[in-house]
């Protein structure tokens, strides 16, 4: 068997699970994380090279002998770190810049979703602040505000009243809080969200197990939307049945309408997707792993996932087997979030953790691990049902001792409340 030495991109949570699922194979010669974090330097060499840093990253590939780079963030697909890469005859996992548009560029999704009659919200996008603020005031309440590009999981408001839309278009159209662009204005829909991701290479589709993340601050639902809270896998109130569907009407078709319009998916098809009282419907799509549903779907994977990332790269053929035990993550968050908040605080405990524990937001400082972002520890339980696996978690968490942190006490409430 081939060894490969392994790149992983990114400094998250969720780049953190790669790792730890590549660590488990045994064609994994030597693994390296750019920049990667405390957490990741257990698993892989990190090395200090920013995420967007196209050249020097193809430069240490070339160096170092690296026969597979994985990519995890969404700015480097926008930034055209694959484009780079193939140019350079080397093998990476992850969708071209063209192809990451499904997710960088919400109307571009939007549009490709109407000409292939694939479900989704009814939409219109717009530029100007007048326009978009008549059609709203025009509309009816609650509805969905999305800016119409990357805004790191934080560009979609659902406004209750006009004050809010309002609100939420002066920021996206003039005073480019995200840049400057345009804002899709969606239908609101009903029912519960949940993440189907696949692995895609052209026409050739390989759904992964369905996970479920709680986009809100506080229990209830309550509270700022965020990059995530937490997640589960699987989930009980989506049928046999509900999977299929949205497989053949929804991921199927994406991947061979992008084949289509030439610009053809390699990587991750990540459906945000709602079970409504009308139906499945798309809430949008992303170009990459999703965060923090990763973390629950890949402790799940029991194939050698450098065998599913070599199919989708080479074109080749992977076969997904699951273990069948439940997983359930609680994100650590720093006070404040997803505002304003401290960073650099201890964090002890880590060694009386029991579960898997994946760095979102952290930093060594020699022996010590310190919070260096929002989200700041991902803590997952397995179990043979949910209700194990978050007592499990919990359980974890109670053993982490840093007081600058929070968390969510009912993530999986949907399945189990």
């Amino acid at each position: 068997m081939e060894q490969l030495n392994l790149l992983v991109i990114g400094s998250g949570g969720r780049e953190h699970a790669i790792v730890d699922a590549l660590s488990r194979s045994p064609q994994a010669a030597k693994i390296y994380a750019a920049p990667g974090n405390a957490g990741i330097a257990r698993q892989a060499e990190c090395v200090p090279i920013r995420e967007t840093e196209i050249d020097r990253l193809v430069a240490f590939a070339r160096e170092h002998a690296v026969g597979l780079t994985v990519v995890g963030p969404e700015a480097a697909l926008a930034a055209g770190v694959v484009d780079a890469f193939k140019r350079a005859g080397l093998r990476i996992f992850g969708p071209t810049q063209a192809a990451a548009r499904i997710e960088s560029s919400k109307e571009f999704a939007k549009e490709l979703m109407t000409r292939y009659g694939v479900p989704t919200a009814a939409f219109r996008a717009f530029t100007s602040y007048e326009e978009a603020r008549a059609y709203v005031a025009a509309g009816s309440f609650p509805t969905v505000l999305k800016y119409d590009g990357l805004a790191a999981g934080k560009g979609v408001v659902i406004a209750g009243t006009m004050e809010e839309a309002d609100a939420a278009l002066r920021d996206m159209l003039l005073d480019d809080k995200f840049g400057h662009g345009k804002v899709v204005v969606e239908e609101y829909l009903t029912g519960p969200e949940f993440s189907f991701m696949c692995f895609v290479s052209g026409e050739r589709v390989w759904p992964m197990q369905l996970a479920q993340d709680h986009k809100r601050a506080f229990d209830g639902d309550k509270g700022p939307n965020t990059g995530g809270m937490g997640a589960y896998s699987p989930l009980p109130f989506i049928t046999a049945e509900d999977e299929q569907y949205a497989l053949e009407r929804i991921l199927k078709p994406v991947a061979r309408a992008m084949v289509a319009e030439g610009c053809p998916f390699e990587g991750v098809l990540y459906g945000g997707l709602m079970k409504t009282p009308q139906g499945i419907k798309v809430i949008e799509f992303n170009a990459r792993f999703g965060d923090p549903e990763t973390e629950v779907v890949l402790p799940r994977l029991k194939s050698d996932i450098v065998d599913i990332f070599r199919a989708v790269a080479d074109g080749g053929d992977a076969e997904l087997v699951w273990h069948d035990f439940a997983t359930l993550g609680i994100v650590l968050a720093s006070k404040g979030y997803p505002g304003a908040y401290d960073k650099g605080i201890e964090i002890g405990g880590l060694d009386r953790v029991e579960g898997r524990v994946y760095h979102m937001g952290t930093r060594a400082d020699g022996d010590r691990v310190l919070t260096a972002g929002g989200r700041v520890l991902f803590v997952v339980g397995e179990g043979a049902t949910l209700a194990e696996a978050r007592a499990k978690a919990l359980a974890d968490v109670a053993r982490i001792d840093c007081d600058n942190l929070f968390h969510r006490t009912d993530i999986g409430h949907w399945a189990l409340d």
